[in-house]
């Protein structure tokens, strides 16, 4: 009996010891949980800050991008608009010449026969004859012209390079023979003989220097030798346009501007030496 009460004791003991341990090990482990999960807390918080600070950069520079994409884009809209209306005013100019020089081919108007005009320096009547050789050589180049540009926009640039050539070379001076020369220039680009449509393009802006095609033109030559990676070449036509009175309000002026400020600052040490 007296065994029997030792043994449970030892066993009553035996138990609470287990209970405390038991106890123990539950608290360490609760602590270890709440260590981990603080951990895991912090750590989920600073890669969510992390990726927030990443996508705000990401979207601050698409922002930066998209507002120099619709720049760009409104200063081309700009001049196509421009260049619509002009291409507008020229064809109705053309027409009222046209139509004036058919005029005096029907003889409506008697005045033209009464006209002056010096020839070696000496004064004598205007012949009917010339006068219809002219208005037949400018019905015909026009007649040619729109031919010519039919057939670029079918994409037959060959062919339209030819009758543009033939309506420069009938020509030689005035409008007609300017816009000849710029779709000879384009029709050599699509062509893919770039350095060709380069020269094109340098006689058409040194042949006509304050012409309605002059800006578009050295913007062309611009785009050329951006393509060549010809920087130092590419900012002289920018430069050109830019310094030009007769670009001021054209849509390549703008462009050229940005053009060139984005070409001026990838070479901080140039925009150092030019301010100086």
């Amino acid at each position: 009996m007296k065994y029997l009460a030792l043994g449970l004791v030892f066993s009553v003991l035996a138990l609470t010891g287990c209970s405390k341990i038991t106890m123990l090990r539950t608290q360490e482990m609760e602590n270890v949980g709440a260590n981990v999960q603080t951990n895991v807390v912090e750590s989920v918080d600073s890669s969510m800050k992390s990726l927030e600070d990443s996508l705000r950069q990401r979207i601050d520079s698409l922002e930066a991008k998209l507002a120099l994409v619709q720049n760009r884009m409104q200063a081309e809209i700009t001049m196509l608009s421009r260049r619509v209306s002009d291409e507008s005013e020229r064809n109705d100019s053309r027409q009222e010449e046209v139509l004036y020089r058919l005029d005096m081919l029907l003889g409506k108007s008697d005045k033209i026969l009464a006209k002056k005009v010096v020839v070696s320096g000496a004064p004598a009547p205007v012949s009917m004859d010339s006068v219809e050789r002219e208005a037949e050589k400018l019905v015909e180049a026009e007649a040619m012209f729109n031919t010519a540009r039919s057939d670029y926009h079918r994409g037959e640039y060959k062919l339209a390079y030819s009758g543009f050539k033939q309506v420069y070379e009938q020509m030689k001076t005035g409008e007609l023979a300017e816009n000849s020369l710029y779709w000879m220039g384009l029709c050599l680009i699509d062509a893919k003989q770039e350095d060709k449509a380069k020269k094109v393009f340098a006689s058409l802006a040194e042949a006509f220097p304050e012409g309605g095609k002059v800006c578009a033109t050295m913007f062309k030559l611009a785009q050329l030798y951006a393509a060549d990676n010809d920087v130092e070449k590419q900012k002289q036509y920018l430069q050109k346009i830019l310094s030009s009175k007769t670009c001021a309000s054209t849509g390549e002026f703008e462009q050229s501007a940005e053009i060139l400020q984005e070409l001026l600052e990838k070479n901080p040490a140039e925009i150092k030496t030019r301010g100086n």
